[in-house]
């Protein structure tokens, strides 16, 4: 009888351990797939052009219908967009509201105001930290200058890439091959008579400005404003972010700002140590 009682004993404790390692397998495969929006906003973020679903299926070893229903619901909730030409897919708006949502609720955007405080202070126009947000540029930070004739444009906020001083430094920045797919892809509308909207004469642009190493406005986005544009580099030394000064024509010509670059490359190596302090946590 004793023995009997042992053996039922083990059985239950058998069982108890199979079903405790069952649920705990369950909620690890949960918690997995509630990640998996997170996982693709992330591949998204830090790919160099955007991915094909059978891309993104393979770099996340996802089904390819599991992930095309995902990215269905992300895309209707503004998390995702798709590139028209290339099937590709990129983060959509709501993902820059919710990442500069992040951003400026933290220490991470004090630090980075404080480096365009002190610029705007030095220069005396108004200054920006901006990123490369799909096929746009997005104002990530800005300091206002205390001038009355100024142009606003709220944090998180996007411009084209073609016309702007961040935009044509960030499409320098890419190799030919990157460039070209997305000169391929952009909507080159002419916003002034300056606005380069020739796809070969733009890219001689984009070449003269990548041996020049900045990013130039003068006066393509909007008539009576000029801006320059230095990068932001990360620890792979890859341009991730600019900062970049813009001002009225009336008061600042352009070649005043092109005497600034070294001050603007300053608070450049400046934003490039809060990036990484804020990547390393610290």
């Amino acid at each position: 009888m004793e023995q009997n009682m042992q053996i039922r004993f083990q059985n239950r404790s058998a069982a108890s351990a199979a079903g405790a390692a069952e649920t705990a397998s369950g909620e690890t495969q949960d918690a997995s797939r509630s990640l998996r929006a997170l996982l693709v906003l992330e591949h998204l973020a830090r790919a160099q052009h955007p991915p094909t679903l059978a891309q993104l299926a393979q770099r996340l070893d996802m089904p390819k219908t599991t992930l095309m229903r995902l990215l269905a619901a992300m895309q209707r909730a503004g998390f995702v967009a798709a590139t028209p030409t290339e099937n590709g897919y990129v983060p959509g708006p709501q993902a820059s509201v919710l990442a500069l949502a992040t951003l400026r609720a933290s220490a991470f955007t004090r630090a980075c105001r404080a480096v365009l405080a002190q610029l705007v202070g030095t220069l005396g126009e108004t200054c920006n930290l901006t990123a490369p947000d799909g096929d746009r540029v997005v104002y990530m930070e800005r300091v206002e200058t205390t001038e009355p004739l100024r142009l606003f444009f709220a944090v998180g906020s996007h411009v084209p890439m073609h016309c702007t001083a961040s935009g044509k430094l960030f499409l320098a920045s890419m190799n030919r091959l990157e460039r070209g797919r997305v000169l391929a892809r952009l909507p080159l509308t002419r916003n002034t008579p300056r606005t380069l909207t020739d796809p070969a004469r733009l890219d001689e642009e984009l070449e003269r400005l990548a041996a020049r190493g900045i990013g130039i406005d003068n006066e393509e986005f909007v008539r009576g404003m000029s801006a320059v544009a230095v990068p932001v580099r990360d620890a792979e030394d890859r341009v991730v972010a600019a900062v970049a000064c813009h001002a009225p024509t009336a008061r600042v010509m352009l070649d005043e700002l092109l005497r600034a670059v070294p001050v603007l490359e300053r608070a450049a190596q400046s934003m490039r140590e809060v990036l990484a302090q804020h990547r390393a946590g610290v």
